[in-house]
């Protein structure tokens, strides 16, 4: 089975970015390209990591009318990435023209709630209810609509998986044992995470901020 670690590269210099995938690529199974990369480096940049070798997973969360998005989605094809990631509270036929308009080959996933928030912060943009009740909400919108599946926290992606079986479900938040959670609220190991039925594990800080980032990625293999 293929390595499900996806590092996080949100590296503000190239240069740094590109060695640090050189250090462990051996490690980890791909490079997740976020906002930050993005608006950093543009297409430049996401060309120079992929010449690296390792699959690209391009999440810039699109969100906006479904025109904007296919046609976003359009533009990027360009990159060649593995994965895309859109919003799922874009609705239903946004989703279906993201999928429509993605590459042949691409994942499209629906990020269901930030790992970065919880029932509290829910209830102040007006969604009432539990973080699993709004993820599996979205969760079923976005396999409606046709996606290859979601964005959500390890700790949903075991009842997600319950639901829908052939889904691929992307966990980011993760926090080897012993790391801090950082601005995370929603959080677990990548092992726990990938028993509960995690498809890949985005790692970025306890990797790209350790003393020493090869090690960091050999350990976090080691468990999974």
């Amino acid at each position: 089975m293929s390595n499900p670690v996806y590092l996080a590269l949100d590296v503000p210099q190239l240069d740094a970015a590109k060695a640090l995938v050189s250090k462990v690529k051996a490690h980890i199974g791909g490079v997740k390209l976020g906002l930050e990369f993005f608006c950093a480096h543009g297409a430049h940049g996401v060309h120079e990591i992929a010449h690296l070798g390792l699959p690209i997973f391009l999440d810039l969360k699109f969100h906006d009318i479904p025109n904007t998005v296919a046609a976003a989605m359009q533009a990027i094809h360009v990159y060649q990435p593995a994965i895309v990631t859109v919003h799922a509270s874009g609705g239903r036929a946004m989703m279906e023209d993201a999928k429509a308009a993605a590459a042949e080959g691409c994942k499209v996933v629906a990020v269901t709630m930030l790992t970065s928030l919880d029932a509290n912060d829910l209830t102040a943009t007006g969604v009432y209810g539990s973080a699993e009740t709004q993820v599996m909400r979205l969760a079923e919108l976005a396999h409606a609509a046709g996606l290859d599946g979601i964005v959500c926290s390890g700790q949903e992606v075991g009842m997600v998986r319950k639901a829908w079986r052939d889904g691929y479900f992307v966990v980011p938040g993760l926090r080897p044992a012993g790391n801090g959670t950082g601005d995370q609220k929603r959080v677990v190991t990548p092992r726990q995470a990938r028993d509960n039925g995690a498809s890949v594990l985005v790692i970025g800080r306890p990797i790209s901020r350790a003393e020493d980032p090869e090690a960091a990625a050999r350990a976090i293999e080691a468990t999974l």
